[in-house]
């Protein structure tokens, strides 16, 4: 096992409203020394991806406006835990606010890192099953389209011009492998 670089020395260089990025000095166990910038969270307890699971063949999915994208893509339904709430929790909400669902059973699968060499950010992803209508109202600029997605053709759904997200994808070859798992 490596031994970890020894941190020389740390100072935020920019910070916005959502975004936090250091500078980080650090000397790696044969001397070399080197700066990286890293993307910090936000210092709250987290975010949740849920993948809502209406059976074992069919999953909700989310048409929304990605402003990294300019554009409208479909992917799970996501968003931060609350102070206070536990990912089971913030997980339950964020359906309800994005799917008009609830969930009766919501399992925690894994957390994962999109880009682990510069972001500090993490998902947590969520299977949520046994799902039933309700709505609370939530914080979206307009009204989210909800798709019913065939989960029989993985592959095929990913490869759509509007399925890009990564955390998204990642998210429904771990749900698909963990149901394989669990029949």
């Amino acid at each position: 096992m490596p031994i970890k670089p020894e941190i020389l020395k740390r100072h935020t260089v920019m910070r916005s409203r959502l975004f936090r990025a250091d500078e980080v000095h650090l000397r790696f166990s044969n001397g070399t020394e080197r700066v990286y910038e890293k993307l910090c969270s936000g210092g709250g307890p987290g975010a949740v991806l849920i993948v809502p699971l209406l059976n074992d063949k069919t999953l909700l999915l989310i048409r929304e406006y990605a402003a990294g994208l300019e554009d409208y893509h479909l992917a799970c339904p996501k968003g931060a835990v609350d102070v206070g709430e536990s990912l089971l929790e913030a997980a339950n909400r964020e359906l309800k606010e994005e799917t008009g669902y609830g969930a009766r059973k919501l399992t925690f699968l894994k957390k994962v890192h999109l880009s682990p060499s510069y972001m500090e950010h993490g998902i947590n992803i969520i299977i949520a099953q046994d799902l039933y209508p309700e709505r609370l109202e939530g914080d979206e600029p307009e009204p989210i389209e909800v798709e019913e997605v065939p989960f029989t053709n993985l592959a095929q759904l990913c490869m759509r011009d509007d399925v890009s997200e990564g955390r998204t994808i990642a998210a429904l070859f771990l749900v698909r492998e963990w149901l394989n798992q669990s029949l």
